[in-house]
């Protein structure tokens, strides 16, 4: 049974047009050559002087978490400098803190609540599954059914779907799924991409070229066949792919379609179809890793927007609008066929398990935030939002005469102030030029931030701002005027 819906209109992209990576670039380039333009000190003092007196909740609640959790921080999204803000509140397009200070929320999660936060459809509906059966039961549930058909439905490189954990867990699947399947072993990454945190993927993460720069406690042999190549540079992934011919073949190339963490390094619009092209010639499997892209760029995703069909898809965030235990497997049926379950299975198989992995509430939450962001054209309207936010920045950057740099894909706006993700890191002597500026400029990035949510808005790390449904036009508008104002403090 073919479950691609080509019944119904398609809704509109969720990007309006890509962005002008050979004018993106030079500009990279031109930011991390000069020096640092960060927020000048005595207006600094009045930055941290407003988490001193308006945060103290959430300072009693950080110093707390030290005691019984490794650094205080569960999560790398939750660290703020100065100390993590305690949140007591997510609706729509804001939260407030345990102090009572309310944020306009760019950070969404980290990107899944694409609908704006705890939307009451999703909840009411969530809620009903709850009063019926719980969280989970361990067998078969309707909604698990209902998802995986959705899946299928709306993303064409998807024939068939298997939930697991997170992304993280999904990566992991598909890495050994492209293996079992190809019965080779070498995988190639675009690096700097974040593909979760597993021994085999903490291999040139975030900045290319790295290598095993992260891998702290990871034993050389989980990253021996894990490779990197630059992005954009299809020639070094052409060469990667003929030495390996002659050393038993490459099973798969891994891609953020967008580039490397979320597009920080952002491909060019026909990338993704010449790397589909060169899989095609070395007989290599093509990995979309759609963890932030998947609904983000469309209800099919960036495999949508670009044209360009993976053999395998890993989703996260997105898949369940923000519950946890979001993260599947989807791709072409003899692949996934490799992923049969079930104790005693005797057929060749790649063994993935989890006892929570497709539980009804995430199921049900995935299934009805999927059929709200279909039925509102959720990724389009988010997208406009991300339009009017990049367009507004560039204007306010212009009219400080700041070097920085703002681009968006739909609804994940970029604005590059430090440029520490930008740093040449393309050889060791380079990395090791760069590695006191780059402490600096992650500093920088720190204070950024910190600036930002004082002025009451919430960011990525200070460089990563996502928009969703519930930024309406007067929400973006009052954005703006706040990040003016930090900005006019530099």
């Amino acid at each position: 049974m073919n479950f691609h819906d080509t019944s119904s209109a398609p809704a509109q992209s969720g990007i309006s047009q890509w962005p002008d990576t050979d004018a993106l670039y030079p500009r990279f380039e031109a930011l991390v050559k000069q020096p640092l333009r960060p927020i000048r000190r005595a207006a600094m003092t009045d930055v941290l002087n407003y988490f001193e007196q308006r945060c103290q909740g959430s300072a009693r609640l950080a110093e707390q978490a030290k005691a019984v959790i490794p650094g205080g921080v569960q999560h790398n999204l939750a660290f703020n400098y100065p100390f993590p803000l305690a949140i007591k509140e997510a609706r729509g397009a804001h939260m407030t803190d345990v102090d009572g200070n309310r944020y306009i929320d760019f950070l969404q999660a980290g990107g899944p609540t694409l609908l704006g936060s705890n939307h009451p459809v999703v909840l009411e509906r969530v809620k009903g599954l709850l009063d019926e059966c719980g969280p989970t039961t361990g067998l078969l549930h309707e909604y698990e059914v209902k998802l995986a058909e959705l899946v299928c439905q709306v993303m064409p490189g998807v024939d068939m779907l298997r939930m697991m954990g997170s992304g993280t867990e999904a990566v992991m699947g598909a890495i050994r799924l492209a293996r079992a399947y190809s019965g080779k072993k070498r995988v190639i990454k675009i690096g700097g991409g974040y593909h979760g945190w597993s021994d085999q993927m903490v291999y040139g993460m975030r900045l290319p070229k790295t290598g095993r720069m992260e891998a702290i406690g990871i034993p050389r042999g989980a990253t021996a066949a894990t490779q990197e190549s630059l992005p954009n540079d299809l020639e070094a992934i052409r060469r990667k792919l003929k030495w390996n011919r002659l050393r038993g073949g490459t099973a798969a190339v891994i891609v953020e379609p967008f580039g490397p963490e979320s597009g920080t390094r952002p491909v060019t619009r026909n990338f993704n179809a010449a790397l589909r092209k060169l899989c095609d010639e070395f007989d290599t499997l093509l990995i979309f890793d759609e963890v932030v892209t998947g609904f983000r760029a469309g209800m099919g995703g960036a495999q949508g927007y670009f044209g360009v069909t993976p053999d395998l898809t890993v989703l996260g965030k997105c898949l369940t609008g923000g519950y946890p235990m979001a993260g599947a497997i989807g791709g072409r049926r003899d692949i996934m066929m490799m992923l049969v379950g079930g104790i005693g299975t005797t057929t060749k198989r790649a063994f993935v398990g989890g006892t929570l992995t497709a539980n009804p509430l995430s199921c049900a939450a995935g299934y009805f935030a999927l059929q709200e962001m279909r039925r509102t054209d959720a990724a389009f309207k988010a997208g406009q939002a991300g339009d009017r936010m990049r367009n507004g920045l560039e204007q306010i950057i212009e009219r400080l005469g700041l070097p920085y740099v703002a681009y968006n894909m739909g609804s994940i706006v970029h604005l590059q102030t430090s440029g520490v993700m930008l740093l040449d890191t393309s050889s060791l002597l380079k990395l090791a030029r760069v590695k006191n500026e780059a402490k600096e400029r992650k500093h920088m990035m720190e204070e950024m931030g910190a600036a930002y949510s004082a002025h009451g808005v919430i960011t990525l790390a200070g460089s990563r701002i996502y928009t969703s449904l519930a930024d309406s036009d007067e929400v973006i508008d009052d954005a703006l005027n706040r990040f003016e104002d930090v900005l006019k403090l530099v």
